[in-house]
């Protein structure tokens, strides 16, 4: 039997025969495979400890690599890893009690400076389908994260070596002087610079922590103040459809750092109280991630903006003179759009109606916004009135 305890390195392939795959496999690593279904084979080899996963996904355009990554033995060495990725400035994106390859597992994925996928993860059980998780989709080109830790919280500089062998000092990696974006994660001491604007600011797991019932509000507050007009708001957490207790919690892996569970309506009500506009849940699916005492737990991701013709304290000074936070709300140029439909109506977090086939004025920066939303399909901008040329001609 193959132990499953202990870290691994996990290698992703995708194959164009699987049958012909595992065969090969087989007699290379000379061990049957683990799992063998019809969409998916794992081999788990104990010398070197290696998780071979074949994906049946012709190469070609792609490439052979799925993803690489490592299983570890317990939850505290993924949490570990996690942080220590974050801290140095590094994007990831979680991911817990999914169900993927004929298992439960919570887990994390990050992209190296060439793009390639990596997962981190820790296995929770076995299951008998093959479950809805799947590989993000790589960013293309790829994108090196940019670090947003403070000083304080940079890499180490560790040694590297020359050309003649000797130990120099690697570059320590520089971080911009004022950051347009902040991310707090759970358990993290930081706040946010008391004089500084942020384009952006991403909440994860911020409001699972154990004080979030009564910090949630003054987060709010902080970002609606250190937000420039226009600037987006991300909350990651994981949210209840009901109230829930916190001893009734007692949820496994990584997930055990959860000490308080909102209810999902009432961070949206926190929201559109604080000002917030265009709230959108990105993340949301039917299947739980947990059940707990009849309430339902999932994953949510919302994002939220600050209104176009708001900013932050109009106390703090930006060397950039192009900024949202400069601009007069009044000065704000406006323009007509239609709603398409399919509903006879919808209202935005502004107040304003939009009538299926009917005018509606919406400033430059609202429709913007809404133009690279989910929405965009559903409306058209109109010429100003009496400016439209008309394109259609009738042939005799």
């Amino acid at each position: 039997m193959t132990t499953t305890t202990g870290n691994r390195f996990h290698l992703s392939l995708n194959v164009g025969d699987l049958n012909r795959s595992v065969k090969f496999f087989e007699n290379l690593l000379g061990q049957p495979p683990a799992k063998c279904r019809a969409d998916y084979a794992k081999f788990e080899v104990n010398d070197p400890p290696l998780v071979l996963s074949l994906e049946p996904m012709p190469p070609t355009g792609r490439g052979a690599l799925n993803h690489a990554g490592f299983r570890f033995g317990s939850a505290a060495a993924l949490v570990d890893s996690q942080r220590r990725l974050e801290m140095a400035g590094f994007k990831t994106q979680r991911e817990e009690g999914v169900e993927c390859c004929y298992s439960k597992q919570t887990k994390f994925w990050i992209n190296d400076p060439d793009g390639n996928l990596w997962e981190f993860y820790t296995l929770e059980e076995d299951i008998e389908h093959r479950g809805a998780g799947q590989v993000p989709l790589q960013e293309s080109p790829a994108k090196p994260a940019l670090p947003v830790a403070p000083a304080a919280l940079q890499p180490i500089v560790m040694s590297c070596c020359n050309t003649n062998g000797k130990a120099d000092p690697c570059p320590t990696p520089q971080v911009a002087a004022k950051p347009l974006a902040f991310e707090h994660f759970l358990g993290d001491p930081r706040r946010p610079a008391p004089d500084a604007l942020y384009e952006t600011m991403k909440l994860r797991g911020t409001f699972n922590q154990a004080d979030a019932a009564e910090s949630m509000g003054h987060w709010l507050a902080m970002a609606k103040a250190q937000l420039v007009a226009g600037g987006e708001l991300v909350i990651h957490a994981l949210t209840a459809d009901a109230p829930l207790a916190t001893d009734q919690l007692d949820l496994p892996g990584p997930a055990a750092f959860v000490k308080h569970v909102p209810v999902r309506e009432e961070v949206l009500n926190a929201l559109q109280q604080a000002g917030f506009v265009d709230l959108s849940l990105e993340t949301f699916r039917s299947q739980p991630c947990f059940v707990r005492a009849g309430v339902e737990l999932r994953e949510t991701l919302i994002k939220a903006r600050q209104p176009a013709g708001a900013s932050g304290s109009s106390t703090v000074t930006t060397t950039n003179p192009t900024s949202t936070s400069a601009r007069d709300p009044e000065d704000e140029s406006t323009l007509d759009v239609i709603y398409k439909g399919p509903f006879a109506e919808i209202v935005d977090d502004r107040g304003t109606v939009y009538r299926r086939g009917v005018r509606a004025q919406v400033s430059t920066a609202a429709w913007q916004q809404l133009a690279t939303s989910s929405l965009a399909g559903q409306f058209v901008e109109m010429p100003a009135s009496g400016q439209a040329k008309a394109f259609c001609s009738v042939s005799s």
